[in-house]
């Protein structure tokens, strides 16, 4: 795998570019007091958007590459999530903040149909060893009573 089968993966493409976007447009409207603490979280969330794309297109199984497109499209909520609060309190303007939250819908819709397509595909599930799951056996516990001290027995 490389970047160039990433590249071939519009998916990714279109997440790459809305994290490009919120990087370039929306954080330059964040005031310095939010560099560490709102701007920090709208980069890393955005971030984690294509990132985990990309790390489940680079699992063979796709119940493992579906389980990335969960937490991608977890990170784009959250992403959506910031950007809807900085609107709020007056840091991103109107007009950026509706087309940000199309092209989040229109993302949100493409991860989907991807997972969608991976469901139906079950690329990998024929892998050697697809088909076992690694688990420990569950011990029993056992809860003892615990044995009175000689200082419980002079209560009476």
């Amino acid at each position: 795998m490389s970047i160039s089968g990433l590249e071939k993966l519009d998916v990714w493409c279109k997440a790459q570019d809305f994290a490009v976007r919120v990087h370039k447009e929306v954080l330059p409207f964040l005031p310095s007091d939010e560099k560490w603490a709102l701007a920090s979280q709208i980069r890393r969330a955005s971030q984690s958007i294509p990132a985990n794309i990309a790390e489940g297109h680079g699992r063979f199984y796709f119940q493992d590459n579906v389980r990335f497109c969960y937490i991608a499209r977890g990170s784009l909520e959250e992403t959506l999530s910031h950007i809807n609060y900085a609107f709020k309190v007056g840091y991103v303007p109107g007009a950026l903040y509706k087309t940000l939250v199309t092209d989040g819908e229109n993302l949100n819709r493409l991860i989907n149909g991807y997972i969608g397509f991976l469901k139906k595909s079950k690329q990998g599930a024929s892998e050697p060893g697809a088909n076992y799951a690694v688990r420990e056996s569950q011990s029993d516990y056992i809860i003892e009573s615990p044995e009175p001290s000689s200082s419980d027995s002079n209560i009476e």
